[in-house]
């Protein structure tokens, strides 16, 4: 006679086995499902989670963004992605709603950096966008929502910029405007006293202006009202009095170190300002993971993915083996007790 398939014997003779064992290999194949519901190559989740953030540069008045390159360097040299744009220096308005056009355009989160005038211009440029995690203000102004440069600066003593510039008017197809620059002979003590004067030389002679109006126009809003700042403060700055620096800094509530340095601190002491910027990236990071932690600790198990997804499947697997063995030997065991010694008793019966 046609003996009966292991399989056949479960079900006959074990239902409660067999559902164990369909039970566990449902699981089996389930979970490869689920484990591949998320985008290729991520791991389920906040995908930005512990991301390395990238890092914009903003300059300031006078300059270019060349000024950054040794920070540029070594942060680049740390793994980081960088980026300092153009920033046009032709109005806080116009300048800052372009950089916040720069950085919609940068997926995953974002460390804002800038010196001098390019401070106030981050303060807007990064309003409202969540991907901005931190903001670095080198020897830098940091205004409140509302508030002018012109005025700002006079607040303290300190800064001999004003009577330094030299205001020249310039014509472009929409109209008429004005122009400063730094007179070439006070561009050294001004702006750069600690780099040598060859340098600054070259710097004076490739300084980019700045519109005059930038100085007029109200700020449009102050991120460091919402998001963690670092600052630091250059005592020797002859451009911006360390005092607003200071004052500026401890307005924010941000975290503040000081340097003997000029204005241009990100050139004359690139390794103070990058490590300001470390810390301000590390922090980052570190808040974005914590955020993605505490957001993923009440998701059901059924939504992790990946490697422990794998192990998941491979656990199923291993259990289902080991039922279909446990009933395989109970089948065995019966079978021995159950058969006479008699070789045709199975006939007989």
């Amino acid at each position: 006679m046609t003996m009966p398939s292991t399989a056949d014997l479960i079900r006959r003779r074990f239902p409660h086995v067999s559902a164990a064992v369909l039970t566990v290999a449902l699981c089996t194949v389930a979970v490869p499902a689920w484990a591949d519901s998320g985008p290729a190559g991520t791991t389920g989740g906040d995908t930005d989670a512990g991301a390395r953030p990238t890092v914009v540069l903003v300059h300031g008045a006078f300059a270019d963004a060349s000024g950054w390159n040794g920070v540029i360097e070594r942060l680049q040299a740390d793994g980081y992605t960088v980026l300092a744009p153009p920033n046009p220096l032709r109005g806080l308005t116009s300048d800052s709603t372009y950089i916040a056009s720069v950085l919609k355009n940068i997926k995953g989160p974002i460390v804002l950096a800038g010196h001098s005038y390019g401070g106030a211009v981050i303060s807007s440029a990064a309003a409202g966008n969540p991907n901005v995690k931190s903001l670095v203000y080198v020897s830098a102004f940091m205004p409140d929502k509302g508030e002018v440069l012109g005025q700002l600066a006079a607040k303290f003593p300190g800064s001999e910029l004003n009577p330094a510039l030299s205001p020249t008017p310039f014509e472009t197809a929409s109209g008429k405007g004005t122009d400063l620059y730094i007179q070439p002979a006070k561009f050294h003590d001004t702006f750069a006293a600690d780099l040598p004067a060859k340098t600054t030389a070259v710097m004076a002679a490739a300084q980019r202006p700045i519109a005059a109006s930038a100085f007029t126009d109200k700020a449009p809003a102050a991120a460091w009202r919402t998001i963690p700042s670092w600052a630091l403060v250059a005592k020797q700055d002859k451009s911006i009095a360390p005092d607003l620096e200071r004052w500026e800094a401890e307005r924010a509530g941000s975290h503040t170190v000081e340097i003997d340095s000029s204005h241009v601190a990100m050139i004359s002491h690139p390794d103070a300002v990058t490590d300001l910027i470390r810390d301000a990236a590390g922090s980052s990071s570190a808040s974005s993971s914590s955020a993605s932690s505490s957001a993923s600790a009440g998701k059901p198990a059924l939504a992790d993915t990946g490697s422990r997804s794998l192990a998941l499947a491979g656990l199923g697997a291993v259990a289902a083996a080991a039922v279909l063995t446990g009933a395989g030997l109970v089948l065995v065991t019966r079978k021995r007790r159950d058969t006479p010694s008699d070789p045709d008793a199975s006939t007989a019966r």
